[in-house]
């Protein structure tokens, strides 16, 4: 039996990042853990307009940089042609496709479902901060064994708001995840993650960050005063503080998109099986 197939979509137009480094990292975890051999292949989106068919079973979409807003780039056509045709493939076909949507990603696909909102943020959201679930993530298979608030890394300029109630409600998409509430400041409260479908999740933040590789990337010099120098010293501190806390993103990191894997792998084995799988 050959093994399960995943795309790592890389939307990161070749800018220095952590986030490769994090979902590679947890691919390859999972690749130690599941029972039926995993393979992975990286598509570099952006910069190179490199795109996955619908050969693979799991597709996980990175964050990046830039706007998310409609441009005229040669990839934004076959990146939402993709996305629509695994919608329609699981609309259709009894093995479904499974979609991780991460922070850039997240913003692309619920701009083009029309499901809320997307524009620019007054100042840039840079840190750790608590992530507040409504009611549907209470049951929700990712996020149930989750604190209320669970802390997560959020880096954006721009901001799903404003949901279409009616679209929502149309594609049958819940609402799982809130920014923080802020009563004294009269901004509205970003929406941090959407279940799209059964098989398909978001966040708008970034749920892949690892807590000892950041923490270790966190205290070089440069990223250091490249912090301080962007964002201030109290913004550093608070930032390393958390990332030195075991029950802040170590918690987040361990639990979404592992098992989001975990559940993909697992729903997929059902007509693999097992003596057949290595």
């Amino acid at each position: 039996m050959k093994p399960l197939k995943i795309a790592i979509l890389d939307m990161y137009n070749d800018a220095p990042n952590e986030g490769m480094r994090c979902i590679l990292q947890l691919v390859r975890q999972a690749q130690l853990s599941s029972p039926i051999a995993l393979s992975y292949q990286v598509f570099n989106v952006r910069a190179k307009t490199e795109l996955p068919g619908l050969e693979h079973d799991i597709y996980i979409s990175s964050g990046g940089p830039g706007s998310p807003l409609p441009t005229d780039e040669s990839w934004e056509e076959p990146y939402f042609k993709l996305i629509d045709d695994l919608l329609a493939w699981n609309r259709t076909e009894e093995r479904k496709k499974y979609v991780f949507l991460i922070c850039h990603s997240f913003q692309l696909v619920s701009r083009h479902l029309g499901v809320g909102m997307l524009s620019k943020r007054k100042s840039t959201s840079f840190g750790i901060f608590p992530m507040h679930m409504t009611a549907a993530a209470q049951a929700d298979p990712l996020l149930h064994t989750l604190p209320d608030p669970f802390y997560a890394v959020d880096s954006r300029d721009y901001q799903l708001t404003q949901p279409n109630m009616e679209r929502l409600t149309e594609l049958g998409v819940d609402i799982l995840v809130m920014e923080k509430d802020r009563p004294h400041i009269p901004l509205e409260r970003a929406l941090m993650a959407l279940r799209f479908t059964e098989e398909i999740f978001g966040t708008q933040f970034h749920p892949e960050a690892d807590r000892e590789g950041m923490l270790h990337h966190f205290r070089t010099d440069a990223k250091r005063e490249q912090i301080i120098e962007a964002h201030g010293a109290a913004k550093y501190e608070d930032m390393v503080r958390l990332l030195e806390d075991p029950n802040a993103i170590a918690l987040t990191e361990a639990a979404i998109i592992p098992r989001f894997l975990q559940q993909a792998i697992a729903a997929l084995a059902v007509e693999v099986p097992l003596a057949q799988s290595r």
